[in-house]
């Protein structure tokens, strides 16, 4: 075990994963907390948890504490990174007792979030917190030269935001953050299958169908998937089968507010900047960014080079580990 351990947090709606100087990713599960109701004990965490959903009997409810990126149940969050911490000590080899933490937070996010945050990794355990806002990590974390004076663009779409910043010098120049992300694509595959079909399915199920035939909004060629779920009129199984193009179209509107986000911050880009853009493009990052097409229909409606990140889950992480470094002038721009 290590005397003093440092290790970065990222906080995700989605997914929770911890990154440890010795180990790299030492945890990476989704943020999901299995709660008793009845003694209010947790029962699970992370993968076991998720696996709960929608399968649990009355008493067990397996809930995420983070909505939009932020903290929706505190009590839960705190528990739930109790756990984490404990086993990515496991794992990471870092000791438990008091380490100094990383925790990235999202650019919007007010000040009584961010002590939301702050208060509930101190309560799970650490000893000094840093804070840093997740574009920068994710841009760390994709390898960009952030301390250097030039722009680098980041479109980090998570799984309760999309962050889109423009970083030079360690600092955000212009950013803009939108509450739309994996979550809200999964919820209209969901609301579009029990309005055209009448069949109810579940959120693993909308996030399976969005992984295999989710598109952006660009020309492919067509592809089905059998789908099972609750007829809502006769209360039986049943199955369904859904093309790419009526989920392409079923998620339009979010993609839009997506790409209106990416447009409203390279306007407000200064001009010295402009030309680091049109050389540099756009690095996308986040499980968003894997969605078929995405960097294709991107680039085409931006007309700036566009390129997904070499780990694009894990970037934001790596870089809120990697950001120990030269943290104090991080932490001056995050204030």
């Amino acid at each position: 075990m290590l005397s003093t351990s440092e290790i970065g947090i990222d906080l995700g709606t989605a997914n929770i994963l911890v990154y440890t100087k010795n180990k790299g990713i030492a945890l990476n599960e989704p943020s999901v907390v299995a709660i008793d109701t009845t003694t209010k004990q947790v029962v699970a965490v992370g993968t076991e948890a998720k696996q709960m959903i929608g399968k649990t009997p009355e008493k067990i409810v397996a809930i995420r504490p983070l909505k939009d990126g932020v903290i929706a149940d505190y009590d839960v969050t705190t528990d739930m990174l109790k756990a984490v911490m404990k086993k990515a000590a496991k794992i990471g080899g870092f000791s438990i007792r008091k380490p100094n933490v990383v925790v990235c937070i999202p650019s919007g996010s007010t000040s009584v979030e961010r002590r939301a945050i702050h208060d509930a990794v101190r309560n799970a355990g650490a000893k000094k917190i840093s804070l840093i806002e997740e574009p920068v990590a994710a841009a760390i974390g994709a390898g960009l030269p952030v301390d250097e004076p030039v722009a680098n663009v980041v479109v980090d779409i998570g799984g309760g935001n999309t962050e889109v910043a423009i970083i030079s010098f360690g600092g955000v120049v212009a950013c803009h953050s939108i509450k739309v992300g994996g979550d809200r694509l999964d919820e209209e595959i969901i609301q579009h299958v029990r309005k055209v079909y009448n069949v109810l399915i579940g959120e693993r199920t909308a996030e399976n169908i969005k992984m295999e035939i989710g598109y952006a909004l660009i020309d492919h060629e067509e592809k089905f998937m059998d789908v099972r779920g609750r007829d809502l009129v006769t209360g039986l199984p049943k199955t369904v089968k859904l093309s790419s193009y009526e989920i392409r179209n079923a998620m339009k509107e979010s993609l839009l507010q997506i790409l209106e986000a990416i447009r409203a911050t390279l306007e407000d880009c200064p001009a010295e900047l402009s030309g680091d853009i049109v050389d540099r493009g756009v690095i996308l990052t986040g499980g968003g960014a894997l969605m078929n097409g995405m960097e294709e229909w991107l680039s085409k409606e931006i007309f700036v080079p566009v390129s997904l990140a070499s780990n694009p889950l894990e970037s934001v992480a790596i870089g809120t580990g990697k950001s120990l470094k030269y943290i104090k002038m991080l932490q001056t721009a995050a204030k």
